[in-house]
């Protein structure tokens, strides 16, 4: 029961090329967006999208597939936890960040990149 406390699952797809760092210890970090669409009826019953968009961060064999499989516009499929953390910026100013951090990658679509529509 202790995994449903802090626990994400998102389908989306990527919004641009990840990037990844390799860091001294020889460990590998991969950061990228994800797009989340909803599709309902507004008021008037029109179809509307509403798109969410998430930073995702993932570490060492978790990265190495995004770095080998994600590309922008793939669809995925990820599993983890929201981090929030803050950090200083050049003005001196204080952020706030929330990241889910991606422990499972499922990769979904087609082999040539393309997604089934």
């Amino acid at each position: 029961m202790n995994t449903l406390k802090n626990h994400v699952q998102l389908i989306g797809n990527v919004g641009q090329e990840p990037t990844i760092t390799n860091l001294e210890s020889g460990k590998k970090v991969a950061r990228f967006s994800l797009a989340t669409n909803e599709f309902f009826k507004n008021t008037n019953g029109q179809k509307t999208q509403n798109t969410e968009w998430h930073t995702v961060v993932a570490w060492g064999k978790t990265a190495e597939i995004i770095e080998k499989y994600a590309r922008k516009g793939k669809e995925i499929g990820v599993s983890g936890k929201l981090k929030s953390r803050s950090y200083e910026d050049k003005d001196g100013i204080t952020r706030y960040v929330t990241e889910v951090e991606a422990n499972e990658i499922l990769l979904l679509g087609t082999k040539d990149g393309n997604n089934a529509e």
